[in-house]
């Protein structure tokens, strides 16, 4: 799927759809990330840079996600879709973004 059509499918949810793990909370706590944030990020995902499909089965979809906020600060969420947007970590990044995304690509 492509990054623009994985946006459109992430703007279909509300901010009540999305639910954080115990532990993705708790990632949010420790790295200082804004709950609320992230869920804006969902649901309006322009900063939205890169997503790459994990692991796909039946009765949801896994996702790596990379939002951009500077060239070397990003935020990279696991999230599982399925009727919810399931929030399973959250990972502040301050160090350059692109090269990380190029070696995935």
């Amino acid at each position: 799927m492509d990054l623009e059509s994985f946006k459109q499918k992430l703007k279909v949810y509300k901010k009540e759809d999305i639910i954080f793990t115990s532990h993705a909370e708790i990632q949010a706590l420790a790295r200082q990330i804004d709950l609320e944030e992230v869920k804006d990020n969902i649901v309006n995902p322009e900063k939205l840079v890169y997503a790459e499909e994990e692991i796909k089965n039946s009765s949801s979809e896994k996702y790596e996600c990379y939002f951009a906020y500077e060239e070397y600060h990003c935020h990279k969420y696991i999230l599982t879709l399925n009727r919810k947007v399931i929030i399973v970590t959250i990972i502040n990044i301050n160090r350059n973004w692109q090269k990380i995304i190029e070696g995935k690509k």
